[in-house]
C-alpha cells in the first residue's frame, strides 16, 4: 500500500541532506564539545556552524542561539526564565488562550506557585487583538508569551504590533515558533521579540532537539543546572548529531523557503478546495488568509475524527484530528473551543498538514478517497441529514 503523509504540523520526515550531515558525528566524530583535545574541537567547530545557520534563519546573532531539547524545553526556559527572574514580588504573565501545552502547562503550573497569568482571547478567525494584549498589561507584568503559527489551524498571529506594544512597556516578549521556522520568514528582529522557541523536527531535521534565541541583554533563570555549556544558559553535554542536524535544517530552510512557501500553498488550496467542492457541509477553521502555507483544518459536520483518521490509515493516508501531544484525549481541541466552534464541531474538524516532499500526486490520491470516508461515517451517524433532505 502507498502511504500519503499528511500530518507534517505533528512531525516531518527528516531531510536525507540532514541525515548526511549527522552520520559523522555519530560515528568518527564523537567527541565532546567539550574537550580541549582534537576530538572536541572537532565536534565544537560543527556546534557552532549550526549555530550561525540557525542564527541566519532567525536573523539573529549566533551568540543570541542556545540549544536545548525541543521546544517543550526551550518554551519552558523561557517562561520560567523570565519569571524567576523577575525583581517585582508578583509577577504576571500575559499569554493566549490557544497556545501549544508547552506554554499553557507552564502557565498553570506557575499559577500554582502564586504567579498571575492572563489568557488572552482570540477572534472566531484564531487571531489576538493586540489591543486586548496592551489592556491585559499591569504594572507588575513581566513577559508577553504569544504564539507564532497555531499547531492545529496554522493562523498566524500579530507578532509585530505586540511586539510594539512590549517595547513600548518595557516588557519581555516571548512567542513560541516552533509551527513557523522553517515555513515563513522569521526577523526577530522586525517581529519585536525577545525569545523565541524552534524545534528541529518540525523543519525535517531530527527529533530531540531545538533551540531558543535569547537578545542579547535579556535577564534569564536558568531552568538546569549544571556545567558552563551554552553560555551558562542551558548545561548538559550538547547533543552534537542532532544541533548538526537541526544547523543543515535550518540551512535548507532557509535556502529554500519562499520556493516551499508557494509551492505547499498551492497544494494546500489544490486540498482544501477540492474538499470543498466534492464534499457538502465542510468549512474551514481559522482565518482562511493569515495562515501557515501548509496547515488546513477544517469541520466536516456529523463526522466523528477519530473515525475519520481511522477510516483514511486504512486507506493509507496519515492525517490527524488536532496536536498529536492530544491524541487519545476525549475533551474537544482547546483551540477549536477558543475560536467558538461547539464539543461536536471540534470533534468533527481534521488538521492536513502538509510539507516540503508532498506531492500533487498525492493531494489527487486524497481527494480521490476522502469523499466516499466521509459519506460511511455519515451514513452511521444517528444525526446526519444530507443538504436538502425533508424532515
Amino acid at each position: 500500500m502507498r502511504r500519503i503523509y499528511l500530518d507534517n504540523n505533528a512531525t516531518t520526515p527528516l531531510a536525507p541532506e540532514v541525515f548526511e550531515a549527522m552520520k559523522p558525528y555519530l560515528l568518527e566524530d564523537y567527541g565532546n564539545a567539550s574537550s580541549i583535545h582534537w576530538f572536541g574541537q572537532r565536534a565544537k567547530n560543527a556546534v557552532e556552524k549550526a549555530r550561525q545557520q540557525v542564527a541566519k534563519l532567525l536573523g539573529a546573532r549566533p551568540g543570541e542561539v542556545i540549544f536545548t531539547s525541543g521546544g517543550t524545553e526551550s518554551d519552558n526556559a523561557a517562561i520560567f526564565g523570565i519569571i524567576q527572574a523577575a525583581r517585582v514580588p508578583d509577577p504576571h504573565l500575559i499569554t493566549s488562550a490557544i497556545e501549544h501545552h508547552a506554554v499553557l502547562h507552564t502557565a498553570q503550573a506557575l499559577e500554582k506557585r502564586g504567579v498571575s497569568v492572563t489568557y488572552v482571547r482570540v477572534g472566531s478567525d484564531g487571531v489576538i487583538d493586540p489591543e486586548d494584549v496592551r489592556r491585559a498589561i499591569r504594572p507588575e507584568t513581566v513577559l508577553i508569551s504569544i504564539m507564532h503559527a497555531n499547531n492545529e489551524i496554522g493562523t498566524l498571529q500579530p507578532l509585530a504590533e505586540i511586539g510594539a506594544i512590549a517595547l513600548e512597556r518595557d516588557l519581555y516578549f516571548h512567542t513560541d515558533a516552533v509551527q513557523a521556522v522553517g515555513k515563513i520568514p522569521m526577523d526577530v528582529e522586525k517581529l519585536g521579540v525577545d525569545l523565541l522557541s524552534l524545534s528541529a523536527h518540525k523543519l525535517n531535521g531530527p527529533k530531540g532537539v531545538g533551540a531558543m534565541y535569547i537578545r542579547k541583554g535579556t535577564s534569564l533563570r536558568p531552568l538546569l543546572y549544571g556545567g558552563h555549556h551554552e553560555r551558562d544558559r542551558r548545561p548538559g553535554t550538547e547533543n552534537v548529531p542532532g544541533i548538526v542536524g537541526l544547523g543543515m535544517a535550518a540551512e535548507l530552510a532557509a535556502t529554500h523557503l519562499d520556493e516551499y512557501g508557494q509551492a505547499v500553498a498551492a497544494l494546500r488550496d489544490r486540498l482544501e478546495q477540492g474538499i470543498l467542492e466534492l464534499v457538502p457541509q465542510v468549512r474551514v477553521n481559522g482565518d482562511p488568509e493569515h495562515r501557515l502555507p501548509n496547515t488546513s483544518n477544517l469541520v466536516f459536520d456529523y463526522v466523528e475524527g477519530e473515525g475519520f483518521v481511522i477510516a483514511m490509515d486504512l486507506k493509507g493516508f496519515a492525517c490527524s484530528t488536532g496536536a498529536a501531544c492530544s491524541s487519545g484525549s476525549v475533551e474537544p481541541s482547546h483551540v477549536l473551543s477558543a475560536i467558538g466552534l461547539t464539543p461536536d464541531q471540534a470533534r468533527s474538524s481534521i488538521r492536513f498538514s502538509l510539507g516540503r516532499y508532498t506531492t500533487p500526486e498525492d493531494i489527487d490520491a486524497t481527494l480521490a478517497t476522502l469523499p466516499a470516508a466521509v459519506e460511511r461515517l455519515r451514513a452511521i451517524s444517528p444525526r446526519y441529514k444530507p443538504v436538502g433532505a425533508g424532515g
